[in-house]
This record gives structure tokens, C-alpha cells and sequence, in this order.
């Protein structure tokens, strides 16, 4: 007898893992994207060090997300995975090279210089990529009896690019209200100075994208624009925090602009789920018809009952311990 609505479930908890993943990676990714454009080497030294001691940790929102998606609905992983294999390996590439760059860089000295390059190109490709696949599965996949029948490179559209350049603007704003709130000084003014220009073009871009959303899909469109109902709360919501970012940054203020701009991804996001709910396979499967068997997903369930706790533990734990401003020649390498 299934007491539950397992799939319900497994869609909030994957859901939840999604957005930890997109916030709390998203400032380290945008702050890879300002990498180049830092004032000073010392500057980037810094900036790095905001996040080196909790940067791997946050990833571990993805693997959760990804493998939470496997176990839970493997239809996503059979139809939607080949659309997307390119745009996926993108992202892991550019991950990877990220990473790599967070350890090489504080040892290397002759070729430092190309370990900023391997920060700062890893984090724009794995942003871009994001962004690119979120905006697939916005504009929905071609499939036929549960197998996906379209090109390779079908996920790489117009609109897709619009997407992908959206999300990396929207990382760099992260990052860079990120940076007000834990560094001071020269760098400190020049995070002030390019968060409202950053708000400015996340504002263009989500606002083309809300444009050109309806054109790109029918059943989004019926679905915000059939009757206005509660769901449009949240553009207005999204709006009113990007009206706080740019009143705090005015007053300098330096932990509501992150606050902020955390309140902005949240309220676009879950827009985006309202756009598709329930479908997790666009346009025709639900997370019904793509969930695994019940047994199957209660048995996971029980496990990850144990993790999620422990993970956001140690993830609070780690931020506590490594609060406050980073200075120059200070850091956790």
C-alpha cells in the first residue's frame, strides 16, 4: 500500500538539492566569471580565498541532485541525457578545470597566469552550459515512445544562448555581492562599482527571456498568461529584490546585496518550476510517469534521510567557522 506520495517527495527533495547547488556554487562560479577583470593579482588571491574552504563542499549539492535524479526518475537520465550530452560534458569539463585551477594556482609562479585563465574559462563554460540546459528543458525535448529522436545539437538554440548568457550574468552578480559582503577596501569598491551594471543586464536578459518564453513553448504560455493567478506573485517578489540590491548598494550596504540577489534566484526559480509543473520530460511526461518503482524509491528515501541532515550540518558548520571579511594575505591555502 503506498502510504506516501514518493515521487512528490523525491521531486521537493531533488528540487531543494538543485537550488542549494545553483546558490551556493553559483557566487564561486560568478566570482571565476569577474576573475579576469579584477583590479590586481592580489585582488584575485583574495577574491579566491573567499571561497577556497567551502567551494568542493557546495558541489556536493550536485552530485546529490544528479544521483537523487537518477535513483528517483530514471526516465529523465534515458530521454532527456542524450539530448543533453554535450551541454553536460561541457559543464563537467568546465568544473573540472575549475577545480583544478583552485589548487594549482597558490602553488604555481611562472604559469599563474594560466591557472587565472583555467579559473576564469572553467567557470564561464560551466556557467554558460547551465544556463544553456536550462533553457532546453524550457524549450522541451523531441521524443518518441520514451527515446529522444532529436540532433545533438538540438539543445543549442537561439534561445538557449539567451539562457546560458542569463545565468552567467546572473553568477557574476552573485559573485560580486558576494565579494561587498566578505572583502573590504580596493576590493571591496570595485564590487560595489559593477554590481549595478551586473543587476542592469541580469534584469535585460531575464527580461527577454520572459519575452520570448511564451513564443518558445504553448503550454508555458497558457499556463501565466490563461488567467492571472497567484503564480505571477513571483515575478513581483524577484522584482522587488532586484529593488533591494540596487537600494543597498546605493547605502553600501554589504550583506543585503547577496541576501538579496539570493531572494532574486530563488523567486526565478521556482517561476521556472511553476512554468513546467508537473512535468519532469517536456512536453508529455510528469514526474509520475518518469518515477522508479515505490520500493525502489522508499529504499533511497530512508538512506538519504540520514545524509541530507549531516550534509547540512557540516555545510553550516563550515560557513560559521569561516565567516567574516578576508583580507589581503589572509586566506584558507
Amino acid at each position: 500500500m503506498e502510504l506516501f506520495d514518493l515521487a512528490l517527495i523525491w521531486a521537493f527533495i531533488i528540487g531543494f538539492g538543485i537550488i542549494m547547488y545553483v546558490l551556493m556554487d553559483g557566487f564561486d562560479l560568478g566570482i571565476g566569471i569577474l576573475f579576469p577583470f579584477a583590479p590586481k593579482e592580489e585582488d584575485r588571491d583574495t577574491m579566491m580565498n573567499t571561497v577556497a574552504p567551502v567551494w568542493d563542499g557546495n558541489e556536493t549539492w550536485l552530485v546529490l541532485g544528479g544521483a537523487g535524479l537518477l535513483a528517483a526518475f530514471p526516465l529523465v537520465y534515458s530521454t532527456i541525457l542524450p539530448a543533453l550530452y554535450i551541454g553536460v560534458f561541457l559543464l563537467l569539463a568546465g568544473l573540472i578545470f575549475r577545480g583544478v585551477a583552485f589548487e594549482f594556482r597558490f602553488k604555481a609562479r611562472t604559469s599563474r597566469y594560466l591557472w587565472n585563465w583555467a579559473f576564469a574559462g572553467g567557470s564561464t563554460v560551466a556557467s554558460f552550459a547551465q544556463g544553456a540546459v536550462v533553457g532546453a528543458y524550457i524549450q522541451g525535448f523531441e521524443i518518441t515512445n520514451r527515446v529522444y529522436t532529436g540532433g545533438a545539437l538540438d539543445w543549442l538554440t537561439p534561445f538557449t544562448v539567451l539562457t546560458g548568457f542569463g545565468l552567467m550574468a546572473g553568477y557574476a552578480l552573485l559573485g560580486s555581492t558576494w565579494l561587498i559582503m566578505k572583502t573590504e577596501g580596493r576590493l571591496q569598491d570595485w564590487a560595489y562599482r559593477i554590481t549595478i551594471p551586473l543587476l542592469l543586464g541580469v534584469l535585460v536578459v531575464f527580461a527577454m527571456i520572459s519575452v520570448w518564453t511564451p513564443f518558445v513553448d504553448e503550454a508555458v504560455k497558457n499556463r501565466w498568461f490563461s488567467n492571472l493567478s497567484i503564480i505571477w506573485i513571483l515575478p513581483v517578489l524577484a522584482l522587488l529584490c532586484a529593488f533591494q540590491i540596487f537600494r543597498s548598494v546605493r547605502n553600501r550596504f554589504e550583506g543585503m546585496p547577496f541576501v538579496a540577489t539570493v531572494g532574486l534566484f530563488i523567486f526565478t526559480y521556482l517561476g521556472l518550476i511553476v512554468s513546467r509543473w508537473p512535468y519532469v520530460v517536456p512536453p508529455e511526461y510528469t514526474l509520475w510517469d518518469a518515477s522508479s518503482a515505490y520500493g525502489s524509491q522508499l529504499f533511497l528515501l530512508l538512506g538519504l534521510l540520514f545524509v541530507i541532515p549531516i550534509v547540512l550540518v557540516y555545510t553550516a558548520w563550515t560557513y560559521w567557522v569561516f565567516r567574516g571579511k578576508v583580507r589581503a594575505g589572509e586566506g584558507y591555502h
